[in-house]
């Protein structure tokens, strides 16, 4: 079976890193798979190509662009699907219409995250295009319920969440980690708690809620530091904020990372303050680590996180964010304080065993390879 993932890049993200997982996961005796990156390549190629998958870059410049379309009907004649499988907006939009003026016999759609940012024109090219599609691929719960609320029909939805990939075993010790953040020790009896924050530095993300948290956190005297792992277009704004606030000396941005998986066990608490998430690779990743996670209350945080099982949830307190922080806050400090020791390693603990148990890779390719062999062996959708 001839399955083209058709996605806009291959970025360090998160529908990325997915997607290269099921491409280069599906079993090769079964499946014959094909990447097109719309706009262009990223650290993912070398991935793909390492998995003997072939990888077309259509090179699309600009937001409306004939000659790329063209291209890409182009690369899906060429590789002749038995099912195209598109990922996020841009490729969701250019890949099914071209998937369909092709007449390749499948269409799968993957939706990878609750999109509040799309406007009136995105939703209506997302309806018009529901109807040449066989199946909606979510990750979460709350993805699927997003869609459908705006009029795309329930019954082509198939949630498989995301899989957290094993981690590679972490080359460096917590003592490492400060002596690279410039930390002076100076013979501490405990070391500082080592709270994480990875994210890409945009609106999305709420890293300023992130920094304020941990300025009210300094007033506990707990010893801490935060690292926030990512970059993106607030990392200015965020930096001169920091600053202002006085907190330099425990807000640590290091940038974009590619050996996260070194950090995160050595994480105390993991935060993620997003407003809108899908199923978050960063939460899955820690918890896979065995860290507990304090998280924001939004769909995609609720389907990974069990409140006082493997973490917290914060509620939102819509037009209210001093609440919603100061809830950081306090929950943060019940969990940092030395008594907790033992309840943190209780949630890490159960927190690990969730991810193995109800998130590997298996399952992941094992729900995917069934939704295409249905697909396949199914008539033609009429439209």
């Amino acid at each position: 079976m001839k399955i083209l993932q058709i996605i806009p890049t291959l970025d360090r993200s998160g529908a990325e890193k997915q997607m290269t997982l099921l491409a280069c996961g599906l079993a090769k005796e079964e499946f014959e798979v094909g990447v097109c990156a719309l706009t262009r390549g990223g650290p993912y190629a070398d991935d793909l190509r390492n998995a003997g998958i072939p990888l077309t870059v259509i090179g699309k410049r600009r937001k409306f662009s004939p000659a790329a379309y063209r291209r890409l009907k182009s690369a899906i004649r060429a590789f002749r699907p038995d099912i195209v499988h598109t990922w996020i907006f841009a490729a969701n939009a250019y890949g099914r219409a071209a998937a369909a003026a092709c007449g390749v016999p499948k269409i799968v759609c993957g939706e990878r995250c609750v999109d509040p940012w799309k406007e009136r024109w995105h939703l209506a090219v997302d309806r018009a295009l529901a109807k040449k599609t066989d199946a909606i691929a979510v990750n979460s719960a709350g993805v699927r319920d997003f869609y459908a609320a705006r009029g795309i029909p329930a019954d082509l939805f198939e949630i498989i969440p995301n899989a957290a990939a094993p981690l590679p075993p972490s080359c460096i010790t917590k003592e490492e980690i400060f002596r690279q953040l410039g930390v002076r020790l100076d013979g501490k009896r405990r070391l500082p708690y080592l709270i994480g924050l990875v994210a890409r530095l945009w609106p999305q993300k709420r890293v300023r809620d992130a920094i304020w948290t941990a300025e009210q956190l300094k007033f506990t005297e707990l010893d801490f530091h935060l690292v926030i792992i990512g970059d993106g277009p607030e990392r200015e704004n965020l930096l001169r904020y920091r600053d202002e606030i006085r907190i330099h000396d425990r807000v640590h941005f290091i940038g974009h990372r590619d050996d996260v998986y070194q950090f995160l066990p050595h994480f105390d608490l993991l935060w993620s303050t997003s407003g809108y998430e899908g199923l978050s690779n960063t939460v899955m990743e820690a918890m896979s680590a065995g860290v507990p996670v304090v998280a924001s209350d939004i769909p995609g945080h609720r389907d990974l996180v069990v409140p006082g099982g493997t973490g917290v949830l914060i509620p939102e307190f819509y037009g209210e964010p001093i609440r919603r922080r100061t809830e950081f806050c306090r929950e943060s400090f019940f969990l940092l304080r030395p008594e907790a020791d033992e309840t943190r390693r209780r949630m890490g603990a159960a927190a690990k065993e969730r991810i193995a148990t109800e998130f590997g890779l298996s399952r992941m390719l094992r729900r995917y390879a069934e939704l295409y062999r249905r697909l396949h062996n199914q008539e033609r959708r009429c439209v």
